[in-house]
């Protein structure tokens, strides 16, 4: 599987801590390589929009669409616990 940011995405990513920037790049590998990954915890956010959500910590989530073969990365948010 590929993937590409969205809109906004990246920007988004580069005003999160530096850790937290670290750990999303080591879980969109996870992503890219097995959606199953256990530490991604992937479940389907907005079935109807098609929206994915997968972890980045217990604190931060990121979000996403599947369109074939290529993940479409929407948003990375604080996770309101």
């Amino acid at each position: 599987m590929r993937h590409i940011f969205g809109k906004g995405f990246v920007e988004r990513l580069e005003n999160l801590p530096k850790e937290t920037q670290q750990k999303f790049w080591k879980q969109l590998g996870f992503l890219v390589s097995d959606l199953r990954h256990p530490s991604l915890h992937a479940k389907r956010y907005d079935e109807a929009k098609g929206i994915w959500q997968a972890r980045v910590d217990r604190s931060y989530r990121f979000y996403f669409l599947i369109d074939e073969d290529i993940y479409i990365l929407l948003d990375i948010r604080a996770h309101p616990k």
